[in-house]
């Protein structure tokens, strides 16, 4: 820039009109009336918008600027242009400059800052203290040292002017803690340091830091910017409550001190009496200054690493008696109707519960300093009243702290908490209502807070999930610090449910059945109840064993010192004996809902498997009554146009046979003295002409693993008996006709009953009905269609999976039925794989159109058609998941039918498969040292698999993946490199193809599409895509601390060091980084950082990956980050960018000359950059060295674009945290300090 662009010297830096300046003065001013004209032309506008752009490039762009800011006669819309002039020139050439125009930018602002006053407006005065931090992030400190003066003199003049001074604070705060700012961060510390110093009172700096340097003086005065913020709120308090400039000025005061409480020191708070200023505010009339009080509550309470000092100063005294009232009165003030939400308040409320949840975790954290004065009961009446709240979104952070405070060993036993208890349990007991499955209009008042606080159905459901756990946990809880008192009245209580269950409700009818009817959802809360206190009752037994605590129950004149299980089975005897009759009344009822049947099902199992294990009379009376029910629902014939209720029906008969073999898992010694009943008993049912081949199956396995797993039994007797379980199954896998059909495509297709499928469809021509759900089969097709059924059931693949996977379930290498299950299938694993692989592959073919080789040209999209599944997705299919249902059932005799029945078919026999070889794999070396499987595995898999839709292709990510985990070290070399090369090149070329078609049918979309369809089908790819790269993840992150060595054995360091194992992962991630998948992305940019130390070494195998990640992957993450899409995620890209060049810089020119390739690049820029990064330290400033590099590339958000302002309030880290999947209950821990990790560090 030349010097003549403004003046350079300590003059009137005001004067500097001439006639140029004015004409385009006049120019830039005609230019935005024809803009915010409405009757101007979109032409005019878009000529006017061009010239101001163009305006901003000239070198007096500042001159101008200041000159229109500072007329006040001009318009705001004027004078806000005129501002934006400033900001461009600070924010884009200030390095450009000399110190003396600099200086003059600088006095020009200050000037502006000087001249503020109430009439102007809050846009204006926002935008001039912006430019003031522009300004201070690049010469505070520097060459700016009066800065904290001019802000002091400046807090002396008027309201307006204390505004634009805390607003200049606030930024400057949060632009040097909190927000990701490049200019900030380039400047490491400084900006940080003076933040602390001007701040912070001076006699608290010097007792912290005693030995700082002192040379450089950045503060003005003593007292710091805490105090004076203090004693602004103090003055509101006494005198200006009835002033709303001083209001307005007061809500920004806590506005600063919320973005200073969480980085500054502690005692300075303290010492300042900010806590007792943020109290008072809390009781004005204000709603605004109430929840900015509470939002700088909860964020200085959310801090980490309190000392005892700390605690004492600024915890407790919230404890006190009147605080705690206050809180109340806030509280109780703050609730809203669920019919009439007032959403400021409401706003509020949620607030308060956050902060709350913060302050009640030091009774956990410091409960050893809980003052004598503290009104202990009082507070925590007011967290149960929280808890209460019928918002579950206010209730559940209180709700959470509940479980750490009962599981403390000092507080949770303690007088005040245990009085409590009662009211808790029973609140806990009602939320344990499943609310997901209310209709939507049902009115409850959690149902119409849950619909205001979370859009999304997924996001729902992973919040109620995560309270219904909470809630589980404190009845937990609460059963092991009372488990006599707590379990009886657990069990009376669902006695009074079961006695009124039906209560006003009209008797089941087929027609109208629903599986969440509302006595099926009082009787599964009640029952989650139990169950949860059948888990704390366990933990109360395990506690008392392990401390062999017998309690004070044992009369100690006891002549003869009882045995430790002879004790325990003293103390809990009436327990358990209540828990056992409870159990055996249970099974006496009989309900004719399925799905409440099922429930109780699940109940006295659990009951077997925990309280009542190893009691032999109890787990064979519950095994019988499992079986009993399964018979009983055997029995019930089918409804007619009772869809629903049908599948329930056959829904818990599938359960109870999987409730019986999980018996036999568990309870095998207990059946064996039965075995001979059962047996008797098994085999009748078997015989039975309604029961289908897999209910056999599940029925058989229960004799196989009870057979397998007892321990009195010979051992030649088992064996034999084993072997006989799985005799006809063998038989099978051994028959010559199944290896003869499997050769070829056309005896797979005979195998499946397809023989006739291509001519049926020609016949028919099916490419002329329009829709197939209306087209009903003939006989002939209704007759292929059963006939695909039985063939489907006729295939050995169901069976052996059956028998195999309960055999090998829960074993661990080296037991006794580990053994046993290898001994059974080890021999005849030859004869099955074979015959599984082709079967894989065929069916993989099978959805290749080349396959289908009998249809004409003008049938050629019809494989896909048949293939195409039908699934329902939540939040985006219309209607329910049993409607969806319902619709599949009611087309099963037409054409769409037909094509169902074909793609289960192949489904059963592609997942079946699956889970087969990773039952296999639990076998270990028995699988793993095969000879020469790994390369057959791989073709088998991955060959034909291109043809497969999206969601097929995510079955196979389901079955694989444990397979490859499971692999022992001495197998690796030979087993793991096939089967990742095959696999990571499918899965490049199928989730990039897909990505590439997504993104062009958006890009050619039009009014006609199908945009249920389409959604349906990203959702489907996003999940495949995120899969993937967890798998990724899970193979490539580091399982220990970047710090530490990984382990020699470790799958990844095995995969680092196997360049053509490690090949096809890189060029995945690489694609990745382009996929339009935000989370994707994110994890790939941590892996990839993860693994570039790897390859700094000088070997040749090295070498070459260093050379492709410096220059394929980098250039992907320029590409991405100059992407619009990925504008939330630049910050992982840069530092991903970043760690290359830091890594590789010095190795390989590569990454330099990239740089250099790219537009507006320059020798100097980019060799400076280069040399900054190669200094190290930490990432923040890596990162911000990346992005002013780029800058000129980044992409911008279409918020920046169309200079649209940003959402308003979103969800906290705790809201978000709990609609993201399982939140862990006890031992929460607190949030984390800004990423400088606190102020201590930068003083020494």
């Amino acid at each position: 820039m030349n010097g003549s662009a403004f003046t350079s010297n300590g003059g009137d830096h005001s004067n500097v009109y001439q006639a140029d300046i004015s004409h385009t003065d006049t120019q830039i001013l005609r230019a935005l009336e024809l803009i915010y004209d409405p009757r101007s032309s979109n032409e005019h506008r878009q000529d006017a918008s061009q010239y101001l752009e163009q305006i901003k490039a000239q070198d007096q762009a500042p001159n101008h600027g200041y000159i229109l800011a500072a007329n006040k006669s001009h318009s705001p819309v004027v004078r806000h242009y005129g501002l934006s002039l400033l900001e461009d020139a600070i924010r884009h050439r200030w390095t450009t400059y000399t110190a003396g125009q600099s200086l003059a930018l600088r006095e020009w602002v200050l000037k502006l800052a000087q001249s503020v006053a109430k009439e102007d407006p809050v846009f204006i005065r926002n935008k001039i203290a912006q430019l003031w931090v522009e300004i201070a992030k690049r010469s505070w400190v520097l060459d700016w040292m009066d800065m904290d003066e001019l802000l002091v003199r400046l807090w002396n003049g008027s309201v307006c002017q204390k505004e634009l001074v805390l607003e200049v604070l606030e930024t400057l705060s949060e632009n040097s803690f909190g927000k990701e700012d490049t200019t900030t961060a380039l400047r490491g510390t400084e900006l940080s340091k003076a933040c602390v110093e001007i701040f912070t009172p001076a006699q608290i700096m010097i007792d912290h830091f005693p030995r700082r340097d002192t040379s450089i003086n950045v503060r003005f005065g003593g007292e710091g910017w805490l105090f004076r913020i203090s004693e602004l709120l103090r003055w509101y308090g006494q005198e200006g409550q009835n002033n709303p400039e001083l209001q307005t000025c007061a809500v920004k005061a806590l506005s600063t001190l919320k973005s200073v409480v969480y980085w500054v020191i502690l005692r300075a708070i303290a010492t300042t009496n900010c806590i007792q200023r943020i109290c008072e505010s809390l009781t004005m009339s204000n709603q605004a200054m109430q929840l900015i009080a509470v939002e700088t509550l909860n964020a200085l309470y959310n801090r980490p690493n309190y000392t005892d000092d700390d605690v004492r100063d600024l915890v407790w005294p919230l404890f006190e008696h009147e605080t705690v009232n206050t809180l109340k009165h806030l509280y109780q003030w703050s609730i809203v109707n669920a019919n009439d939400i007032d959403e400021e308040k409401y706003l509020l409320c949620k607030k308060f519960s956050e902060m709350i949840h913060n302050v009640g975790q030091f009774l956990d954290s410091k409960s050893d300093n809980v003052p004598q004065e503290a009104d202990l009961l009082n507070f925590l009446d007011l967290l149960l009243r929280i808890v209460q709240n019928e918002s579950l979104h206010v209730s559940i952070p209180v709700l959470h702290l509940w479980i750490n405070l009962l599981d403390s060993n000092s507080i949770g036993n303690s007088p005040p908490v245990m009085s409590l208890i009662g009211p808790l349990l029973e609140i806990c007991s009602q939320r344990l209502l499943r609310y997901e499955a209310l209709p939507e209009d049902s009115g409850v008042p959690a149902i119409l807070f849950l619909k205001e606080d979370i859009d999304t159905i997924p996001e729902r459901h992973a919040f109620l999930g995560n309270y219904a756990r909470f809630c589980k946990d404190i009845v937990n809880c609460i059963v092991q610090k009372q488990p006599f008192d707590a379990i009886n009245h657990i069990l009376d209580q669902t006695d009074q449910v079961l006695n009124h269950l039906y209560d006003g409700e009209p008797p089941i009818n087929a027609q109208a059945y629903s599986k969440t009817s509302i006595p099926a959802l009082k009787l599964d809360a009640r029952f989650s109840v139990i169950e949860a206190s059948l888990l704390g009752y366990s933990r109360w037994r395990a506690v008392r064993r392990a401390k062999k605590d017998v309690g004070p129950l044992i009369h100690p004149s006891s002549f003869a010192k009882p045995s430790l299980k002879e004790t325990m089975s003293i103390i809990t005897g009436p327990i358990n004996q209540r828990i056992q009759e409870w159990c055996i009344h249970l099974m006496e009822l009989r309900f004719e809902d399925p799905t409440i049947l099922q429930r109780v099902v699940n109940l006295t199992v659990e009951f077997a498997e925990s309280t009542l294990k190893g009691n032999r009379e109890s787990v064979i009376r519950v095994f019988h009554f499992v079986f009993d029910m399964m018979k009983v629902l055997k029995d019930i014939r089918e409804q007619p146009k009772g869809f629903v209720y049908n599948e329930a029906v056959s829904e818990c008969r599938r359960y109870c046979g999987q409730q019986l073999q999980r018996l036999a898992l568990r309870g095998a010694d207990q059946l064996m003295t039965a075995y001979r009943e059962i047996e008797v008993t098994v085999s009748n049912y078997c015989q039975s002409t309604n029961v289908d081949q897999q209910e056999r199956d599940r029925c058989i396995s229960v004799l196989l693993v009870i057979v397998q797993r007892a321990a009195n039994i010979d051992q030649q007797k088992r064996e034999a008996r084993l072997e006989e379980f799985i005799a006809h199954v063998i038989q099978k896998w051994q028959d010559p006709s199944l290896s003869s059909s499997l050769s070829s495509f056309s005896g797979f297709c005979d195998l499946l009953g397809l023989s006739n499928l291509q001519n049926y469809l020609v016949s028919r021509k099916v490419n002329q009905i329009e829709d197939w759900a209306a087209a009903p089969l003939d006989d002939e097709g209704q007759a292929m269609r059963f006939q695909m059924e039985a063939a489907r059931d006729n295939l050995p693949l169901r069976t052996t999976k059956t028998f195999l996977g309960i055999s090998v379930e829960r074993t661990e290498p080296g037991t006794y039925p580990y053994q046993v299950a290898n001994a059974l299938w080890s021999k005849y694993l030859p004869i099955i794989l074979p015959n599984l692989l082709q079967l894989i592959s065929l069916a993989h073919s099978f959805s290749d159109p080349a396959s289908w080789s009998e249809l004409p040209s003008e049938l050629r999209g019809i494989p896909a058609r048949v293939l195409r599944d039908r699934y329902w997705q939540v939040g985006i299919s219309s209607g329910s998941r049993d409607d969806f249902y319902s619709q599949i059932e009611e087309t099963k005799l037409t054409m769409e039918g037909l094509a169902s029945t074909i793609r289960s078919s192949l489904r059963m026999v592609r997942e079946t498969s699956y889970r087969l070889l990773y039952s296999m794999s639990l076998l270990g070396n028995t699988i793993y040292d095969y000879d020469g499987l790994p390369e057959p595995l791989s073709r088998a898999v991955f060959s034909n698999a291109s043809a497969l839709t999206v969601h097929q292709t995510g079955m196979i990510l389901a079955g694989i993946p444990p397979i490859i985990y499971s692999c022992p070290d001495h197998a690796r070399a030979h087993f793991v490199p096939p089967l990742l090369i095959a696999m990571f090149e499918f899965l490049d070329q199928k989730v990039s193809t897909e990505w590439a078609r997504i993104e062009q049918r958006k890009a050619a979309g039009g009014p006609d599409d199908d945009l249920v369809e389409e959604m349906k089908d990203e959702a489907i790819l996003r999940q495949l895509t995120n899969t993937t790269v967890s798998f990724v993840v899970r193979l490539l992150e580091p399982d220990a601390p970047v710090s530490q060595q990984p382990s020699p054995s470790s799958l990844r360091t095995f995969i680092l060091a196997t360049p053509r194992a490690l090949k096809p992962l890189i060029l995945f991630c690489t694609h990745a980084l382009r996929m339009h998948d935000s989370r994707a992305c994110g994890l790939i940019t941590r892996v990839l950082r993860s693994v570039l130390p790897a390859f700094t070494t000088a070997t040749a195998d090295a070498a070459a990956v260093r050379e492709f990640l410096a220059s394929d992957v980098l250039k992907a993450c320029i590409e991405s980050l100059h992407d619009p899409y990925f504008v939330d995620i630049q910050s992982d890209l840069a530092l991903l960018i970043a760690s290359i060049l830091a890594a590789y810089a010095a190795q390989t020119e590569t990454p330099r000359l990239i740089l250099l390739s790219l537009p507006g690049m320059t020798v100097q820029g980019v060799d400076a950059a280069l040399a900054k990064l190669m200094e190290g330290g930490e990432g923040k400033r890596q990162r911000a060295v990346v992005l002013k590099l780029l800058e000129g590339l980044r992409g911008v958000s279409v918020s920046e674009m169309g200079k649209l302002p940003k959402e308003g309030r979103g969800r906290s880290k705790l809201e978000e945290k709990y609609v993201q999947g399982s939140v862990q209950g006890l031992k929460g821990r607190k949030g984390s300090t800004p990423e400088l990790g606190g102020v201590a560090d930068m003083f020494v």
